[in-house]
C-alpha cells in the first residue's frame, strides 16, 4: 500500500528534523521551501541528499513534470559531496511563468519537496530608485539625532529628519534562514535578491559545499538591472566597499570575509558610480597597504574601463560636476570611512591621516549628478555604515551624528525627487541594534555617578546647544546628556560621557582569551560604573538584535510599504516598480 503524498511529507519533515537534531546533516533543496522568486530571474537549484545514490535513480520534478524537459539548464551531479551524500546543481534557471511551483526529489528510500511563489512584476512605474541603508539603526538612533539636529521644548521637537514625514512606514522583519539574529551580510542580501540566506553569506543559499563560490546562487537587483534595461547602478558607503552592504548588491560568497573577491565584483558589476571606502582591496599586493593577495591592480582596471577615478572630496566634485562623466569611481579611505563627529568636530581617529575625505551628502549629490545623465534611469544605494559601526562599541553619540548625516542625505535625495517625481526613495536599516533613551544624565545632580541619571519627571530635557545649519550641535559633553543605554553589550565601564578622545573600546581581551571592561576608563573617570556583560565573554562589543527595522518611503510605489513586511519583499517592491519581472 503506497503512503498518501501527505504523510509521507510528514514523516520526511520528521526524519529531516531528528537528523539535524542528532548533528547529521540533513536533506535540502535550494531554493527553500516557500520562497519567493521574480518570474525570469536567473537562481541555481540544488538537491542535497543524505545518502549516496546512482544518477539514474534520483528523479526531480516540478509540478510533475520531469525538471529537464523543464528547464534548459545543464546538471551537475555530484556523487558524493564532501562524504555528505549525493548532490546535482542546475545553474541560472529561470522561470518565466508565475505561479505556484512544487519541486520534489525523489532517491531509493529518500523524498524532498518544496513549493515556490513566483511573481511578475507589471509594468515599469518609476524611472529611478535610491535605497537608503541606515545600517544597524535602531528607532533610538533616529530620536537621539532628532534631539540633536532638532531640540525639544515642552515636549515637541522643533522640527523632523528628513524621513520623518515620508508618508510611507513599514516594520520589517530581519530574520534570516539560519537564525533570528541576521547581519549585514544576510540581511542585505535579502534586499537585493528577495531570497533569504544564512549568516555571514551574500547572494547565495547556505548549502554544505565547501568553496564558499559554489553555493547555490540568486541573482540581485544589479545583475537584474544590466541584464534586463540601459539603467545605470550606483553604489556609495562610508564603509569598505567590500563590506557587507555594498558588496551585497554585486556578489555571492558563503563568506563576507571574502574582500578581495567582492572587490573583484564591483569591477565586473559594471556599476557606474562607485564611491567609498576600502581601497586597500583595490590596490596589488605589491602596494604598501595593499590586502590583496595577487597583483591586480583595480584601479588601474577601472581607469581602463573608462571610469574617472578620484581619492580626495575635492576630485569627487570637480569630477561629478564634469558633464563628461558618465562612469565614477572614487575610494576615499583604505578602511572604513571616518564618522561625521569625528570627521567635522573632534578630529579624531583617523581624520589626521586622512583629511580628505567627502561626507556621505558629498558621495550622495555626487553619484546622482553622474547617475541622473541616463535617460534610462537608475538603481543607487547609499549606505550610512557607521551607525552600525558605532553601536556596536556602545558610541551612541557618534551613532546619532552619523543618523543626522543619513538625514542630510536623504534630503538630497528628496530635492532631487522634487523635480524627478518618477523616483522612488526608500530608507531603512538593514537590520537593529538595542539601544533606547531612558532619560537625562544631569551632572549637577548630588551622588554618585548612577545617581545621576534622571528618569521619568526627573529627567527633564538635555541641554545640548542649538544646531547649526547641517543638523550638528557644537558641543556634546554639556551638563545635561541623553542617558543612551544598550541592551546587548560586554563588560565595559559606563562613564555616562561622550568619547571625545576616540570610538569607545568597551570590552579588551584578558587572561584565558575572554573580554573584560576596558581599564582605560576607569583610569580616565575613577566613578566608571563596571558593567558586567550579558552576551557571551568572548564577543567585545554590542550585537546585532531581531527588533524590527523600521522603513520609511516615498515616490511612486512607495503605498506598497505598510504594516510588517518581511525584509525579501522590499526587494519585491523595488523589482515590480521597475518592472524588472514583466512579461
Amino acid at each position: 500500500m503506497t503512503m498518501p503524498i501527505s504523510r509521507s511529507i510528514q514523516f520526511f519533515s520528521f526524519a529531516v528534523v531528528a537528523l539535524v537534531s542528532s548533528g547529521i546533516h540533513a536533506a535540502a533543496i535550494y531554493p527553500i521551501n516557500d520562497a519567493s522568486i521574480l518570474a525570469g530571474s536567473k537562481f541555481d537549484i540544488k538537491v542535497e541528499l543524505n545518502s549516496v545514490v546512482n544518477q539514474n535513480d534520483l528523479q526531480i520534478k516540478i509540478n510533475g513534470i520531469p525538471l529537464s524537459k523543464f528547464i534548459s539548464a545543464k546538471s551537475e551531479f555530484i556523487p558524493n559531496e564532501n562524504g555528505k551524500g549525493s548532490s546535482i546543481i542546475f545553474r541560472d534557471v529561470q522561470l518565466s511563468k508565475a505561479g505556484k511551483y512544487t519541486l520534489t526529489a525523489n532517491a531509493v528510500q529518500e523524498r524532498l519537496q518544496v513549493s515556490w511563489d513566483v511573481y511578475a512584476s507589471g509594468p515599469r512605474r518609476v524611472k529611478n530608485i535610491i535605497l537608503f541603508i541606515g545600517d544597524g539603526m535602531t528607532i533610538a538612533n533616529r530620536t537621539a539625532a532628532r534631539v540633536f539636529s532638532k531640540g525639544i521644548v515642552e515636549g515637541k521637537y522643533q522640527g523632523k529628519l528628513s524621513f520623518d514625514d515620508m508618508p510611507n512606514i513599514a516594520l520589517i522583519g530581519t530574520s534570516g534562514s539560519d537564525s533570528l539574529i541576521t547581519d549585514s551580510a544576510n540581511s542585505m542580501s535579502a534586499y537585493t535578491t528577495g531570497h533569504k540566506s544564512a549568516v555571514n553569506a551574500m547572494g547565495v543559499y547556505v548549502s554544505r559545499a565547501i568553496d564558499n563560490l559554489s553555493h547555490p546562487k540568486v541573482e540581485t537587483i544589479s545583475e537584474l538591472i544590466k541584464r534586463n534595461t540601459k539603467m545605470s547602478v550606483g553604489i556609495v558607503s562610508d564603509a569598505e566597499l567590500e563590506d557587507a552592504t555594498p558588496g551585497a548588491v554585486v556578489s555571492h560568497t558563503r563568506r563576507r570575509a571574502d574582500k578581495q573577491y567582492i572587490a573583484d565584483q564591483l569591477l565586473a558589476s559594471g556599476a557606474e558610480v562607485i564611491l567609498g571606502g576600502g581601497s586597500a582591496y583595490f590596490y596589488p599586493q605589491s602596494a604598501k597597504g595593499s590586502k590583496r593577495k595577487d597583483d591586480k591592480n583595480l584601479v588601474e582596471a577601472f581607469k581602463s574601463d573608462g571610469y574617472q577615478t578620484v581619492f580626495t572630496k575635492q576630485e569627487l566634485w570637480v569630477a561629478s560636476q564634469d558633464q563628461n562623466t558618465k562612469k565614477l569611481f572614487g575610494v576615499f579611505h583604505p578602511d572604513n570611512m571616518d564618522g561625521s563627529l569625528d570627521r567635522l568636530f573632534l578630529k579624531k581617529n583617523t581624520v589626521a591621516e586622512f583629511p580628505n575625505q567627502p561626507d556621505l551628502t558629498e558621495m550622495t549629490q555626487s553619484a546622482i549628478n553622474v547617475l541622473s545623465k541616463n535617460p534610462n534611469g537608475f538603481f543607487l544605494m547609499v549606505e550610512a555604515a557607521l551607525i552600525d559601526k558605532f553601536n556596536h562599541p556602545l558610541d551612541w553619540e557618534r551613532a546619532a551624528f552619523d543618523t543626522i548625516m543619513l538625514s542630510n542625505a536623504v534630503q538630497i535625495a528628496k530635492d532631487f525627487a522634487k523635480t524627478h517625481p518618477d523616483t522612488l526613495i526608500i530608507v531603512t536599516p538593514d537590520h537593529t541594534q538595542s539601544g533606547s533613551i531612558a532619560g537625562v544624565i544631569n551632572d549637577t545632580k548630588p551622588g554618585p555617578l548612577r545617581e545621576k541619571v534622571g528618569i521619568y519627571a526627573e529627567a527633564g530635557y538635555p541641554n545640548y546647544p542649538k544646531a547649526g545649519l547641517e543638523g550638528y550641535p557644537s558641543q556634546i559633553d554639556v551638563s545635561k546628556r541623553l542617558a543612551f543605554f544598550y541592551g546587548a553589550y560586554p563588560d565595559h565601564y559606563e562613564t555616562l560621557h561622550p568619547k571625545l578622545d576616540g570610538t569607545f573600546v568597551p570590552a579588551v581581551k584578558g587572561e584565558g582569551g575572554t573580554y573584560v571592561a576596558n581599564p582605560k576608563y576607569i583610569q580616565l573617570q575613577e566613578d566608571a560604573i563596571h558593567v558586567g556583560g550579558n552576551i557571551p565573554s568572548y564577543q567585545d562589543t554590542g550585537v546585532h538584535t531581531a527588533d524590527d527595522a523600521v522603513l520609511s518611503a516615498i515616490g511612486p510605489g512607495s503605498e506598497k510599504f505598510h504594516g510588517f513586511m518581511d525584509n525579501t519583499e522590499v526587494f519585491k517592491v523595488m523589482v515590480q516598480t521597475l518592472g524588472l519581472g514583466q512579461k
